[in-house]
């Protein structure tokens, strides 16, 4: 899609909470937080211990020497200094376990994951799966990191440290982190969304706050970048553009603890229906103020004759999955929505259009009509209940087992090799029957201008994107 560096800085909703700016972010090392810090939590720790030794022996026959307070804070510094050896253990005996394990490989996706796999998630019914340190499960401890590879996962490392005994060397990253894992990639938008949209859902969850870094990972190695489109995306949904952290500064064998960090690994698994139209009702109102799109329902656009108008999209996609023969396409929906009054067409190639323009388009989109392709992504931009017009190529139905495949396409050489034949037909081009898309075409217009004027009689009104969460 067409960069545009400049909507990455532009100004977003004032009431959402900012992300502290990384460059300002707080890191510590163990050694500064082992003084103050350390010494008066086991400062305390012996005063209670001492205070509750002194309560009991009140109940008991003296056999000891009368208190004072020499006496008291001799042995509370005593104390202090006895728990430090056992501090220093604890330091040492945090063990590192690779992020991808590889006995899991067979089933990387299934329950634990191969990613972080001796720790479970917390799922609530209809809620996202996920991990948060600390944490009651957690036991109050910190996720920590070691390790910077991002080309085989195995040899990256977590584990979890108790906040008055992380491990040694390790730096301690302030505020809140999202650790996110992707069994594919960042730079295709619909994976990237699919593994990042979960982090919405608790972010609504959690008192809308926001993140004040990114951690990707994918198979356990670690990734630097996102699409364009889902910066900006992350940007106008959290209120500030997205920190990936690179872990500058920090050697390859040095641990990094995490203040708070929420991990997801499951995409939107375990999400309710409810809980999905949530998160994307928010993404979507939060791009339209990002790109100053009106927020209004709809059915509030009529054309000169009064009545509701239909926006038609026709999104286009160069390559693999495009149509063999774009003008015919066009010429056929082109004449059946000028039998239906108040239809308007539009077609557009996405890589043509910037994010803003995208979803300009999407609200003024009805029915979106294009290939089977990562510029579907955009379809949660329109509001809710439109409709979709999916095109697959010839073969999909038999080997990936959707609907909406076209009757003309490459054929395949490779007979019954269906393997082979999914990755032709994957890249293929789309073709189409002229009589069977006109069919298709006129039922899907007239089912939405019947939806239309029932909406119009019932003054009703999409309402989903009128006011947002989480501001």
């Amino acid at each position: 899609m067409a960069k545009s560096p400049p909507e990455l800085s532009r100004r977003t909703n004032p009431t959402l909470k900012k992300p502290s700016d990384h460059k300002q972010r707080t890191t510590m090392s163990v050694s500064s937080l082992y003084s103050p810090k350390l010494s008066v939590f086991l400062l305390a720790l012996c005063v209670s211990l001492f205070t509750l030794y002194h309560i009991q022996s009140l109940h008991a026959p003296p056999s000891s020497p009368p208190w004072s307070p020499m006496n008291y804070w001799e042995r509370v510094a005593n104390c202090t200094q006895e728990l430090k050896p056992t501090v220093e253990k604890l330091r040492q005996a945090v063990t590192f376990l690779p992020l991808k394990d590889l006995r899991y490989a067979d089933k990387a996706l299934q329950g634990h994951t191969w990613f972080m796999s001796s720790m479970n998630d917390t799922h609530e019914e209809g809620e996202v799966q996920y991990q948060q340190f600390p944490s009651e499960p957690s036991k109050g401890r910190l996720l920590c990191f070691k390790g910077k590879d991002t080309r085989d996962g195995s040899w990256n490392s977590y584990a979890l440290a108790w906040p008055e005994a992380l491990p040694i060397n390790a730096k301690l990253l302030k505020g809140l982190t999202f650790v996110s894992y992707n069994h594919y990639d960042y730079g295709n938008i619909w994976h990237g969304l699919s593994a990042t949209a979960s982090f919405v859902a608790w972010h609504l969850r959690n008192g809308c706050e926001s993140p004040n870094r990114w951690i990707l990972y994918h198979w356990g190695e670690l990734r630097f970048t996102m699409a364009l489109w889902l910066r900006i995306l992350a940007e106008a949904t959290y209120g500030g553009a997205p920190y990936i952290e690179r872990f500058e500064g920090i050697d390859d064998g040095q641990p990094v603890c995490f203040e708070k960090a929420v991990v997801m690994r499951h995409n939107e698994g375990g999400m309710s229906r409810n809980r999905r139209v949530e998160t994307y009702d928010l993404m979507r109102c939060r791009a339209r103020m990002f790109c100053n799109v009106s927020l209004e329902g709809r059915i509030a656009e009529v054309n000169k004759q009064g009545l509701p108008v239909i926006g038609m999209t026709l999104l286009l996609r160069t390559g693999a999955r495009s149509f063999k023969n774009e003008s015919a396409v066009i010429g056929i929906l082109e004449k059946e929505c000028a039998k239906i009054d108040g239809c308007r067409l539009m077609v557009a190639y996405s890589s043509n259009l910037t994010f803003c323009e995208q979803v300009k388009l999407m609200s003024l989109t009805d029915i979106l009509a294009t290939p089977h392709g990562a510029q579907l992504t955009n379809l949660f931009l329109m509001d809710r209940n439109s409709s979709i017009m999916e095109f697959f190529p010839k073969g999909w139905l038999e080997l990936a087992g959707e609907l909406g495949e076209t009757p003309d396409g490459d054929e395949c050489p490779y007979g019954e090799d269906g393997r082979r034949c999914m990755s032709l037909y994957k890249n293929g081009k789309i073709g189409f029957n002229e009589t069977e898309l006109t069919e298709w075409t006129k039922k899907v217009l007239n089912e939405e201008k019947l939806k239309k004027l029932e909406d119009a009689a019932a003054n009703k009104i999409d309402s989903s994107t009128s006011i947002c969460a989480c501001g």
